[in-house]
């Protein structure tokens, strides 16, 4: 007869960082410390703040019961881009203390215990180190150990200020599970399902036969079964830590003229572009952080139509420093800055979106007139500026002025504009679209027989036909109508009297053979385009 020994659970220790989305905010700046603090969902407090807390407010709380409760609430939106970035520094931390880290999501990671408990002694002298390297980035941090990953996590939640460590003997974790609601699974529909059943607590749910849970509640219920009855079947698979492709240059002490910075950050851009090219690798999409003396940073994505050089690249830190608002200049020639009031002490180079160099390669003969556009508008852009050299992108609107865009050269459009585009805008003009749109509305008038400003009635009609056209604005200038259309009326953010707008449009052929656009106020005529 054979025996066979079944395999002893696999001990995990899982780091959990509370609040992390908010922990990420304050590390980004998007929200300042010691302050009413929270991170909203899709209008719901998805973290919050010690200082929030302690004011009445909680996780799920809509936001406008949350300032109601504690009305110096300050609030950013949830960015789960923005938890990822500033969870990369805390993983590397631990990776240094204890390798083979896998990051559940952006706050919670898990490492294989055994390892760490041989090499530091002990499972609890595994955690302290977990904790240590926390600390030394200023985070908070908790740990839990337990036979499964979900175990550990639970573990981990249950911990204090006052013991950040929970270790749970082996073969202790269903015991120690068994009192959580079902809701802890992360099923929403299943916890009200078994709750509905009269099922509430995980001891309960565990205590259910396998066979009958895979017939009831098939493939997803059998594994939120194992995870009740502490046999999670996910084991931990430590990431493969990526290459670091950013680059950062520190001064100390800090620089206070653009052209001494561009000059020192000429050797941190040629190993950034380096670096990336040794992977095979171009940047397409450049994020920039400054960070002055007083610890205030400045943070930009910029594009590149083609990629980036590291030329471009210091060319990008200068625009961005010379784009903020001035607050403070130090000397002649000095950095104006807005939020940052002091010299700069360091900048980072951080690749967010990369290409295959082998899609970004140089034709046999060249690239012709198009590498010779690119070099000659980012010339000028050196020369004048960002801001000088700019091209024409379709956004969304009803009006034609709202649908035209510039943006610089080389820069990607806002985030949300391709989805701005789609979107039906009732009272804009159907395709075809005029070919020539005015940077400003002209004034102009249209005259009925009687010479008398053409007007609408309350029911939206013509009180009189057209008969003279006047370009601009004078009436002895006048031309013909020879045909017309119209008025399609265009109320737009009637609820706001800032941006309220109550027009009616009009189109006509004057005795010249031109067509317009009009447009018609509460007052007065305007032309908004032309028809080339």
């Amino acid at each position: 007869m054979m025996l066979f020994q079944l395999e002893a659970p696999e001990r995990t220790l899982v780091t959990w960082f509370p609040d992390w989305p908010l922990v990420a905010a304050r590390l980004a700046d998007a929200l300042p410390p010691g302050v009413p603090a929270a991170v909203i969902a899709k209008g719901v407090i998805a973290a919050c703040s010690a200082e929030a807390r302690a004011e009445g407010v909680v996780r799920g709380l809509r936001l406008r019961e949350a300032q109601t409760r504690c009305p110096e609430l300050v609030v950013c939106a949830v960015d789960p881009v923005r938890d990822s970035r500033e969870f990369e520094p805390v993983v590397s931390s631990l990776e240094e203390r204890t390798p083979g880290v896998e990051v559940l999501r952006p706050g919670l990671c898990a490492i294989r215990a055994k390892g760490a408990a041989r090499y530091y002694g002990g499972e609890e002298a595994a955690a302290g180190a977990v904790l240590e390297s926390a600390d030394r980035l200023a985070v908070e941090a908790r740990v839990g150990i337990a036979d499964s990953v979900f175990a550990a996590e639970q573990a981990a939640r249950s911990t204090s200020e006052l013991s950040a460590v929970f270790v749970l003997p082996p073969g202790s974790s269903r015991d120690f599970l068994a009192p959580f609601p079902v809701e802890v699974l992360g099923q929403p529909k299943l916890a009200s399902l078994l709750k509905r059943l009269g099922i509430l607590t995980l001891g309960e749910f565990a205590n259910l036969p396998a066979a009958d849970v895979r017939a009831r509640f098939g493939a997803a219920g059998i594994t939120a079964h194992s995870l009740a009855s502490g046999q999670d079947p996910r084991k931990v698979i430590p990431r493969t830590p990526p290459r670091k492709l950013d680059q950062q240059a520190e001064f100390e002490p800090g620089m206070d003229r653009v052209d001494q910075l561009a000059f020192q950050l000429r050797a941190t851009a040629d190993t950034f572009v380096g670096d990336l090219q040794t992977e095979g690798l171009v940047c397409t999409e450049l994020r920039v952080l400054i960070t002055d003396e007083a610890g205030s940073r400045s943070e930009r994505t910029w594009g590149h139509p083609r990629h980036f050089t590291a030329s471009d690249v210091v060319d990008r830190v200068r625009w961005q420093l010379q784009s903020q608002p001035p607050a403070a200049t130090s000397g002649a020639g000095g950095v104006s800055r807005g939020g940052l009031s002091s010299p700069v002490t360091r900048v980072e180079f951080v690749p967010v979106r990369v290409d295959s160099i082998a899609h970004h390669g140089r034709a046999l003969f060249g690239d012709g007139a198009e590498e010779q556009i690119h070099h000659g508008l980012s010339r000028i852009q050196s020369m004048l500026g960002h801001e000088a050299v700019v091209v024409p992108a379709i956004s969304g609107g009803r009006l034609l002025g709202e649908r035209r865009r510039l943006v610089p050269w080389g820069d990607a459009l806002p985030t949300g504009t391709a989805a701005l585009v789609t979107r039906p805008w009732p009272g804009r003009i159907p395709d075809p679209q005029p070919a020539t749109v005015f940077a400003s509305l002209i004034p102009v008038l249209l005259l009925d027989a009687n010479k008398e400003k053409v007007r609408t009635d309350h029911r939206g009609g013509l009180v009189a036909p057209p008969m003279w056209f006047c370009p601009g604005g004078d009436p002895a200038r006048r031309r013909l109508v020879a045909q017309w259309a119209g008025p399609w009326p265009l109320r737009q953010r009637w609820w706001d009297a800032d941006h309220r707008l109550e027009a009616d449009r009009f189109q006509l052929v004057d005795g010249n053979g031109e067509a317009w656009l009009l447009l018609l106020d509460e007052q007065n005529w305007w032309a908004e385009a032309r028809y080339d």
